[in-house]
């Protein structure tokens, strides 16, 4: 009896290696930045320290936001978008998560956070399954957070906002293939009572960040500069609300 539990643990153990490398596999096939992010911010505008990408182009930012990459996207994708909120004069950090999936590794915000004392209000967002880890960090520690912001993203079902004055960005777009408009509008509901919504027409999916296109999305019907643009503008002008 004592051997053929030995087997059996033996034979668990080994499923669960093989299916642990099956994953981390997986999981390093990344959606690498695109060449067109080349043309519009030079390698050496990145920033790293620590373990996140850094744009920080104001010693005396009183605001900072923390943005969660989507599954499997290199935090390097969201470079543009970063790159020009900080030049609105926000600290902006984009961290690189455990196994490229933020919601293994959702309390990187706090990190950050403790890393940069001087920042007076910090605003939390992600896009994809990267929004969703940014409103779980929201929900467990709501006074540090002044602040949510959803790229093509919603909440999940445990971290209901709905009896919250949470200030919320949700920003959709109306091509996006898997983050549909219609799954928006069925967990509005898990928004707050102070939730901003704002559709990007014609933008996709893969759109909020430089990455390519991804399997399950649609066309876009307007560049990608033209979808990045607009979410800067509308995510700056609603921080400034916050502010």
């Amino acid at each position: 009896m004592k051997r053929k539990m030995n087997y059996i643990l033996l034979g668990i153990t080994l499923l669960l290696a093989v299916f642990f490398l099956g994953f981390f596999t997986w999981s390093q096939q990344t959606y690498k930045p695109s060449s067109e992010l080349n043309t519009l911010i030079e390698k050496d505008e990145i920033n790293y320290e620590k373990d996140w990408i850094i744009f920080n182009q104001h010693s005396n930012n009183k605001i900072g936001i923390v943005l969660y990459p989507g599954a499997k996207v290199e935090p390097e994708a969201y470079s543009y978008y970063g790159k020009q909120l900080a030049n609105k004069g926000y600290l902006v950090a984009i961290p690189h998560v455990r196994f490229n999936f933020a919601l293994l590794d959702s309390n990187k915000a706090q990190e950050i956070i403790e890393n940069y004392p001087s920042v007076e209000k910090w605003v939390i967002g992600g896009h994809s399954l990267g929004g969703v880890t940014a409103a779980k960090f929201a929900y467990n520690y709501p006074k540090k957070v002044d602040g949510v912001f959803l790229l093509g993203s919603y909440p999940s079902e445990g971290n209901e906002f709905s009896k919250t004055m949470t200030p919320m960005l949700s920003i959709y777009a109306e091509k996006d293939g898997l983050t549909t408009v219609d799954k928006i509008n069925e967990t509005k509901k898990l928004l707050s009572r102070n939730a901003t919504m704002h559709e990007i027409k014609d933008g996709n999916h893969a759109q909020f960040g430089f990455y390519g296109k991804q399997k399950g999305d649609n066309e876009a019907g307007i560049s990608i500069k033209m979808q990045q643009d607009e979410m800067i503008s509308v995510t700056s002008e609603w921080i400034k609300e916050i502010n």
